[in-house]
């Protein structure tokens, strides 16, 4: 496993302390779905066909500005494997949005899908917010799992759904807005409700609004 000082994951970045916020982000779901290159895709825009498994966990950082605020992401990258479960879900804790990722040709992937679900509940604060992701929508010829089918399961589970291509760059960028647009609206109420209540404190407000995405893939 690359250590989280090794200069491929940003440790300069890490003691960069010029930032208004950061964001603990992880990305979970069964090995072999695309979670690593979809990392590589949004922090890096590479990508490479060659299958590594990640042992372990992983992570980058990467900096956004949403509404004039300088936003750090730290964005694990966590490994699918059953036998590293002890180790990724204590990187649960304090993570402010999950994405919860499955693999549009493999069934298996997302059927296990509710599973991760319950861990998040399970290992994560309340309000962690959820985007679920049915990554390699490129192979359309060897899909098994219909953009309905996910659509369907992330109302049940009241996540928010797009498809994805990692592979192509469809989607991938949009993903992470999103997730860092709904953290954001959720930070702005968690702190408009402490107000009325009579916390004090100043009222840090992101964003008024955010505009739905179409959770549509574009292949």
């Amino acid at each position: 496993m690359a250590s989280a000082t090794d200069s491929r994951y940003g440790h300069r970045d890490v003691s960069d302390q010029n930032f208004d916020y950061m964001f603990k982000l992880l990305i979970i779901g069964n090995s072999s779905v695309g979670k690593t290159s979809f990392l590589f895709r949004y922090a890096d825009d590479t990508f490479t066909s060659a299958f590594v498994s990640t042992v372990g966990i992983d992570f980058k950082v990467k900096t956004v500005y949403r509404n004039e605020k300088r936003v750090k992401l730290q964005i694990w990258d966590t490994a699918g494997q059953e036998r590293y479960r002890t180790i990724t879900t204590a990187y649960y804790r304090g993570a402010m949005g999950f994405i919860l990722m499955y693999d549009i040709t493999n069934e298996e992937s997302y059927n296990a899908v509710q599973d991760w679900a319950t861990q998040i509940k399970t290992y994560s604060w309340d309000n962690a917010q959820v985007i679920l992701v049915g990554n390699k929508c490129d192979l359309e010829d060897e899909r098994v799992v219909a953009p309905e089918m996910g659509k369907q399961l992330a109302d049940q589970l009241g996540f928010e759904f797009f498809e994805a291509s990692a592979k192509e760059n469809i989607q991938v960028k949009q993903v992470l807005e999103r997730l860092v647009d709904i953290i954001c609206v959720k930070m702005s109420e968690t702190l408009d409700t402490e107000n009325m209540a009579g916390a004090g404190g100043k009222n840090i407000r992101f964003t008024d609004s955010v505009p739905p995405l179409q959770p549509k893939c574009s292949c």
